[in-house]
């Protein structure tokens, strides 16, 4: 049997078994906080709106993908990303372009030569993949 197949599925079963207690405490904090404050279609409305940039990015192709990239490698080459995502330039760019706008990634030039571009995780970026990656893995499971 492969060992990185095997590590993979111990690892799901570690995430899956954590889930269980976090999203039991997830659950328990917001009803508590439902019940003690009733959210009516304005709140609701304005609470969606307020998350509609980071779901938008965060929902796009290839963003969750390099985060999770990043969180592994922790700092990654513009070409060894596009090596492993096997994406074309243009659209890793604006990916990448998007990221950092909102904070999830930073870019940093080395000077040359060659120049080089490498990536890694800002603290919310970071936080951002902590959050979806036992999503990811209980989506896949399930």
């Amino acid at each position: 049997m492969n060992s990185r197949v095997v590590l993979s599925d111990e690892l799901r079963r570690l995430v899956e078994s954590r889930m269980k207690i976090n999203l039991r405490g997830i659950e328990e904090t917001l009803n508590e906080i439902f019940q003690n404050q009733k959210l009516g279609l304005e709140d609701l409305r304005e609470t969606i709106k307020s998350l509609e940039e980071s779901f938008s990015l965060l929902s796009q192709k290839w963003s969750l993908q390099i985060l999770y990239i990043l969180f592994f490698r922790e700092t990654t080459g513009f070409g060894e990303m596009k090596k492993i995502l096997c994406v074309n330039s243009r659209t890793l760019s604006d990916k990448l372009k998007g990221l950092d706008q909102y904070g999830y990634i930073k870019r940093s030039v080395e000077q040359g030569p060659p120049i080089r571009v490498k990536y890694s995780l800002t603290t919310r970026g970071h936080n951002t993949i902590l959050l979806a990656l036992p999503f990811l893995y209980y989506s896949a499971a399930t």
